[in-house]
């Protein structure tokens, strides 16, 4: 860390020199008689999603014996917890007594050493506390290391000023915030109900009746179904029979093409489904997935030394590069096979632009991308379903699986464990799906694609603004840990007096501390 020239009355110091510094610990987890009500006691588990700057318990507390028992030890009120694994960075004050385990360095502040301003400076101090952290399976920060941070340090008035301040601006900055979070699902409430308006044909209803002539009957939809599922069928039969020959040419060596089966008579939704779904306009009807589908199936993973990261022949898409809006992300993690795995192992994973990807494992589920014409052919893992099809548009298809809608009945179907929900292919191929004719495709693809993008671009500018109000709360942090965010005043005891008043105190108190206490002091 760099340190700043700070104004006269301050000073630069370590955080041993502020107070005690403690560990925590944890009591046998094997001993119901170490766990019970008389202690509080936290974890950095317990700050998971916890907004409040005071803490007065955590999910479980210790007994007297498991406080004996273990090197936890009660800290009073006002101590300030700071998590040094698992993760790094999380901060809080303790309201009462209280201790943690040791996932925590705890600073008990001396007289002087204004809680709220360290809880703030630690808040601050993530980075450099990460900086400093050691370790292989995760990174940990020391107590020698944690002891060592520096601090700058104002007058004890002048802390509670900066406190005070920093209240006062992130009270205002917190407003804008939750207006921002509000905005944000109120977007996400409206592209379900535009995703529901779109798919039972309210949005091109209009276009309808302007455009009888343009529109295909049901009965004429159906129709082109079929005929599309028995061109299909010959196109796979024709090239099995090449596949074949070529086979038979090469000796009967490798495996043998198998012969693709006819097509199945238009599977059929049940009485109990049907019941299910909303009334469709005239010209539009409720298919299945399997029926209006090529191909239907999911990827394979190979094995570590088969994947490459960063560069490489074919691109191997996992779940976290497909997203919520229909494009496909692969500036994250991105990942290549060799075109032999591809031709090979992965042979029947092979996507390709236009090909629709819905991963099939969650939380969360939903995620579907469009394959982009970036390259022309592309891998994917076991967490994904492909879908092909050419009588309903990719844009159309990845919008409809994407939609809560969808996404529920889907996941009705399929089985958690753990919290984990599992799409099998079943489920995939049985998705219900809305469809209209080719003409009101166009319309609808075209309608959708304007109140999407205007969705995108809002969602973009508040994700920004959300950006910028981080980026002002760590400006406004780091002038308040310079010293230019309140104004200084001559009358205040500098902190280098107040340092060297709690350097004597702790020297006059160290004779008379006893070993094994299991109540920790300031100094």
């Amino acid at each position: 860390m760099q340190k700043v020239d700070l104004p006269e009355s301050w000073i630069w110091t370590i955080v041993s020199e502020l107070g005690s510094v403690v560990s925590g610990g944890t009591p046998s987890t094997k001993e119901p008689r170490y766990w019970g009500s008389d202690t509080a006691w936290i974890s950095p588990s317990d700050l998971t999603g916890y907004s409040s700057k005071f803490i007065s318990k955590g999910a479980k507390s210790l007994s007297l014996e498991g406080l004996k028992n273990s090197p936890a030890v009660i800290m009073p009120a006002g101590s300030v917890h700071f998590s040094s694994r698992a993760p790094i960075g999380y901060v809080v004050i303790s309201a009462n007594a209280i201790s943690t385990n040791q996932g925590f360095k705890s600073l008990i502040p001396a007289l002087g050493i204004f809680s709220e301003y360290i809880y703030y400076y630690f808040k601050s101090a993530r980075q450099l506390a990460e900086s400093l952290a050691t370790g292989t399976t995760f990174k940990e920060i020391s107590g020698a290391a944690f002891s060592r941070m520096p601090v700058p340090l104002p007058p004890e008035l002048e802390q509670r000023r900066i406190v005070a301040k920093l209240e006062e601006l992130f009270s205002e900055l917190d407003k804008g915030v939750e207006n921002l979070r509000t905005a944000q699902q109120q977007l996400k409430v409206y592209r379900q109900a535009l995703l529901k308006h779109a798919f039972e044909g309210k949005l091109t209803a209009k276009w309808r009746a302007q455009n009888p002539d343009k529109l295909e009957s049901s009965e004429a939809l159906l129709a082109r179904i079929q005929q599309e599922r028995e061109a299909r069928y010959q196109r796979q039969l024709a090239e099995w029979k090449e596949a074949q020959k070529a086979w038979e040419a090469n000796g009967k060596t490798g495996r043998k093409p198998t012969k693709p089966k006819e097509p199945k008579a238009l599977p059929t939704l049940t009485a109990e489904e049907l019941t299910e779904l909303s009334e469709l306009p005239d010209g539009w009807i409720y298919v299945k997935a399997e029926a209006i589908s090529d191909f239907i199936t999911k990827g394979t993973t190979p094995g570590k030394e088969l994947l490459f990261d960063g560069a490489g022949e074919i691109p191997f898409i996992k779940v976290y590069n497909l997203t919520k809006t229909g494009v496909l992300d692969f500036t994250i993690s991105p990942t290549f096979v060799s075109r032999d795995t591809h031709n090979g192992f992965l042979a029947r994973s092979k996507v390709y632009p236009g090909d629709v990807l819905m991963n099939i494992v969650g939380p969360p589920l939903g995620k579907v991308s469009i394959v982009p014409a970036t390259y022309p052919e592309w891998n994917i893992n076991q967490a994904i379903a492909i879908y092909r099809s050419e009588l309903i548009q990719s844009k159309l298809l990845a919008a409809f699986l994407s939609s809560e809608i969808n996404v529920r009945r889907m996941m009705s179907k399929s089985k958690a464990t753990a919290g984990q929900f599992n799409l099998t292919l079943e489920i995939c191929r049985d998705a219900i799906i809305p469809l209209c004719g080719a003409k009101e495709q166009e319309q609808l693809s075209r309608a959708l694609d304007e109140k999407l993008s205007n969705l995108d671009q809002l969602e973009k500018t508040i994700a920004e603004s959300l950006q910028q109000t981080e980026a002002l709360r760590q400006s406004i942090l780091k002038k308040a840990f310079s010293g230019q965010l309140v104004p200084q005043n001559p009358d205040d005891e500098p902190a280098s007096v107040l340092l060297e008043r709690i350097s004597s105190e702790r020297t006059a108190q160290q004779p008379a501390r006893k070993r094994g206490r299991k109540v920790a002091t300031s100094v």
